[in-house]
């Protein structure tokens, strides 16, 4: 038995203990991630420095801010997260007991991403354990301090079986997602998405892929270019470009590209100062290798604004290109770094047909005056999230689900939806023994009667008044009367009459 097998199979004799379900257990486990996130944040936030440039202030407001966040919302709220959730209940089943059962899926695999090596794992693994689970953590190689930290710190804090921390590369992966699993969570690009799912596919195990793509950012001509550009630099840049959700390039009217420039240029000015390089809040890309794709896709650009580079340091300014072909290799794939392409489009039109024709995106920003031209490119045009008039803000609203469609993912997390992903939402009904006579009509031998009695009860949809009760039970009475006994006395059918007459007499039922 291979090291992974051995990791997995420990997780799930813990699991089949029961001890990952009572209530009480998951919320001691989040109380202790709080802790830990609180005893360790400066060796987090040194890990963090040490792979991305990041500096403290960052590092907080970027991934443990988030982390704790969530923390805090999963225990104010898994009580009630995790309590059955009675249903409405039709004509068939009024007198049963009918609810939803949330319950912990097995044992899962979360796999991180290296641009925000912590929150990307910590948000997950916090869904995970609120919905009783036992939880492999794979932390990203790339970011190779924060995957040696989280390894070192999170076994003194959460059970080690239930939630041990594999670290290692590529084969370490592979072999990891040889073994079965009740569900994964990766962070990360298409193609290893890809590689993700047919693994998953060979023990039928479900998915959610939280991958990215080339979100594009529409401005319209009738905009605040200011505001509008502040709020794109912002997310443009932040991270060193490293963001699955930056706008990855603007569409604009070729009027107003020069404009654009401007602003965004000032903004940076306004953000990083004169010497970019030296600023304490810019970051560095996060490998050699990485550092030359982004080089490699600058190629034959107008650069506009920015350009300079290190190699040594992994350094990339922050960059603006004009005028860009849609088909040049910028426009292929994800930048994930700060390179801002702007291309033309003559109007809305031309922006939604542009964006259409490419994979769905991660995200879509529009920026306009216009509310109603938002809600239009919102209507016309499908992404895995949208904010308007601005950038980035729909990750950090916990009651949104956060992921992508098509090629930049499946299914979302974050606050209840990471609880909801995580959990096997299963249906529950429980009848008594008793009044086996309104059961007749589904019974054989068939009939015309039964026939008309079952789609009146599965069929209509009714509105049931104060003595909807009373009537209902007359009524059901009547399907007795008419159904169970197969003496047809003309007393007996006088009295299913009177049911009938008394149901109509009293209002009760109203086909919607």
């Amino acid at each position: 038995m291979g090291r992974m097998a051995e990791v997995v199979g420990r997780a799930r004799a813990a699991f089949s203990s029961g001890r990952s379900r009572p209530l009480e257990f998951r919320l001691q486990q989040l109380r202790n991630l709080q802790r830990m996130v609180q005893e360790k944040e400066q060796e987090i936030l040194a890990a963090i420095g040490a792979d991305l440039h990041k500096c403290g202030h960052n590092a907080y407001s970027h991934e443990i801010m988030g982390v704790l966040g969530e923390l805090a919302l999963a225990m104010e709220k898994l009580p009630s997260w995790a309590a059955p959730r009675p249903v409405k209940k039709n004509l068939l089943t009024l007198r049963d007991e009918a609810y939803i059962n949330p319950e912990p899926l097995g044992v899962v695999l979360v796999i991180g991403a290296w641009n925000y090596p912590f929150v990307l794992v910590m948000q997950p693994l916090i869904g995970a354990i609120a919905a009783g689970n036992a939880v492999v953590v794979k932390p990203s190689e790339v970011s190779e301090h924060t995957s040696q930290m989280i390894a070192n710190i999170l076994p003194q804090y959460l059970d080690p079986e239930l939630y041990p921390v594999v670290t290692g590369g590529v084969p370490e992966t592979t072999e990891l997602l040889e073994q079965r699993f009740d569900h994964i969570l990766y962070t990360g690009n298409s193609a290893v998405g890809k590689i993700v799912m047919a693994a998953a596919a060979k023990h039928l195990t479900p998915v959610t892929l939280e991958l990215g793509g080339k979100s594009p950012c529409y401005i319209d001509t009738d905009c605040d270019l200011a505001v509008a550009c502040r709020r794109i630099a912002w997310g443009k840049y932040m991270n060193c470009g490293q963001t699955c959700i930056a706008p990855d390039y603007v569409l604009c009217h070729p009027s107003i590209q020069s404009q654009v420039v401007e602003n965004i240029k000032a903004t940076l000015q306004e953000f990083y100062g004169e010497d970019v390089k030296k600023c304490p809040d810019y970051e560095r890309i996060i490998n050699k290798r990485h550092f030359k794709r982004i080089m490699n896709l600058l190629e034959g650009q107008k650069i506009a604004h920015g350009g300079e580079t290190d190699e040594a340091s992994c350094f990339i300014a922050p960059t603006i290109l004009t005028d860009v072909s849609a088909e040049s290799k910028v426009m292929e794939e994800e930048i994930f770094g700060p390179v801002l392409p702007i291309v033309s489009v003559k109007n809305v039109d031309e922006a939604i047909e542009f964006i259409n024709r490419r994979e769905k995106p991660l995200a879509l920003y529009v920026f306009s005056n216009n509310k109603k031209l938002i809600k239009r490119v919102i209507s016309e045009t499908s992404s895995g999230g949208v904010t308007g008039n601005d950038v980035i803000m729909h990750f950090f609203l916990a009651s949104l689900p956060f992921g992508g469609v098509g090629n930049s993912g499946m299914g979302a997390y974050h606050g209840k939806h990471s609880f909801d992903t995580f959990s096997h939402h299963r249906s529950c009904l429980i009848k008594d023994l008793k009044m086996e006579g309104t059961n007749m009509v589904r019974y054989p031998p068939s009939s015309q009667k039964k026939l008309d009695w079952a789609k009146f009860f599965i069929l209509k949809r009714l509105n049931v008044g104060r003595v909807g009760l009373i009537t209902l039970a007359l009524a059901l009475l009547g399907v007795v009367a008419a159904v169970v006994i197969k003496n047809h006395q003309s007393v007996l059918k006088r009295k299913a009459l009177l049911v009938a007459l008394a149901v109509q007499r009293w209002g009760w039922l109203s086909v919607c």
